[in-house]
């Protein structure tokens, strides 16, 4: 039985280092501007570090250049394959044909992964790409199992299949849409999305050609959100994931906090090594228990299961659980003092829990007393309102620089 990979989104080489701690394989992360999140803090020199950090303890780092390009773009493309030929990056990933055919001259010793962006639904397309170079291919959402075990079957063995297993789904065909450009000046497929999709619309629905058949629309004091999705998750479904062969399992959100990025990625790490383990005993539940703390969206398997279903529409507009958020992030564990970069308001009283990494259950305390960080004098609370603000705290469990901490509310 094939162990797939844990795949995570990273936007900084902070939330690089967060995901490698909480246990992924490899990250995928944009160039300075040829990624389909170019709004994402990852710069050529970040870029660089991350891809170091990571081959010094043993990961891998795959870099986007998932843009349709325009002719004018392709000197920049050619720029940009040089220095991922350089800097030994593990993968590029791309959707675009012309990219494709530059980046085998610029970067040959690179792997291609072909992005969902190109719309993979069957094995003839997969192995169109594979007869082009590609090492993987990222399955469109919309494939349900069965047709992923039937592309499987009919593509080389030596061909890699990747998922998406968890985060936001697009109201566009796998993520190719226009409603941003339209609506805000801002392409998707250039690599700023607007996530319009997801914004609030006073607006009703029927199919003009089908009188009755109306889409159901809820709303809220602050509109409605019809073109929403909830969001993925299939941690339910990874025995069978694991059985059909694939090859990496791909969380999704380049521009999440590293908060969101230790819970997923911890979720999803632990989940795949105790299936590994001991498959007859797995129970999703314990692992979707940590997936809902930290959601953005109602959650949905999608197609996956079901090509039929229809529970995958966000209709209430929720950004997250309100009941817990993100604490802060451990930055110096020299001393009995612990200093805490804050992310919220922290005051006496609160009651934290510690994310362990290699642990899926956190380890719960309150905050006895806090210090400031400059004077070491005694406060009752700190807020967030510089970047790098802190406090120190002492925490009844030995913590390492990294770690991260949630708020209960």
């Amino acid at each position: 039985m094939k162990k797939p990979e844990i795949l995570a989104p990273v936007g900084s080489f902070e939330k690089a280092k967060t995901a490698f701690l909480y246990g992924a394989d490899a990250v995928y992360a944009g160039t300075s501007s040829l990624s389909l999140r170019t709004r994402a803090e990852m710069d050529d020199e970040s870029l660089a570090k991350t891809i170091e950090y990571a081959h010094s303890i043993g990961k891998k780092v795959y870099t986007t250049i998932n843009i349709y390009a325009w002719d004018e773009s392709y000197e920049e493309v050619k720029k940009q394959a040089r220095m991922l030929q350089k800097l030994k990056v593990d993968a590029i990933i791309l959707a675009d044909g012309g990219i494709l055919d530059i980046v085998k001259e610029e970067a040959p010793d690179v792997d291609i992964h072909i992005s969902t962006q190109a719309n993979i639904v069957s094995g003839h397309t997969a192995n169109f790409w594979y007869r082009n170079g590609a090492k993987r291919v990222i399955l469109a959402r919309e494939l349900n199992k069965d047709q992923i075990k039937e592309l499987i079957k009919i593509t080389p063995d030596d061909l890699e299949t990747e998922i998406f297993v968890h985060g936001a789904i697009c109201f566009g065909y796998s993520g190719r849409c226009f409603l941003s450009d339209f609506l805000a000046g801002r392409s998707a497929n250039l690599g700023d999305c607007a996530q319009s999709c997801r914004w609030a619309y006073n607006v009703y629905v029927e199919e003009h050609n089908n009188p009755g058949n109306l889409m159901p629309v809820e709303y809220d004091d602050k509109g409605t959100y019809i073109f929403s999705s909830k969001d993925l998750c299939l941690i339910k479904e990874i025995p069978e994931i694991v059985e059909m062969g694939i090859d990496s399992l791909k969380i999704e959100g380049r521009l999440k906090t590293e908060y969101y990025l230790a819970s997923v990625v911890s979720a999803y790490r632990n989940a795949l090594d105790d299936y590994m383990a001991d498959p007859e005993h797995y129970d999703y539940t314990k692992y979707l228990k940590e997936l809902d703390k930290v959601k953005t969206r109602g959650l949905t398997t999608f197609y996956f299961n079901d090509r039929n279903n229809k529970d995958f529409q966000e209709f209430e507009g929720k950004q997250y659980n309100p009941n817990f958020e993100y604490g802060g992030k451990v930055v110096d564990d020299s001393g009995e003092k612990v200093v805490i970069e804050i992310k919220n308001k922290l005051k006496v009283g609160d009651v934290m829990e510690v994310l362990i990494p290699g642990k899926l259950e956190p380890f719960e305390f309150t905050i006895a007393e806090l210090w400031d960080t400059e004077t070491d004098e005694s406060i009752e609370c700190v807020n967030p309102g510089k970047a790098g603000q802190s406090v120190k705290m002492i925490i009844p469990i030995d913590v390492k620089n990294g770690w991260i901490l949630r708020r209960k509310k």
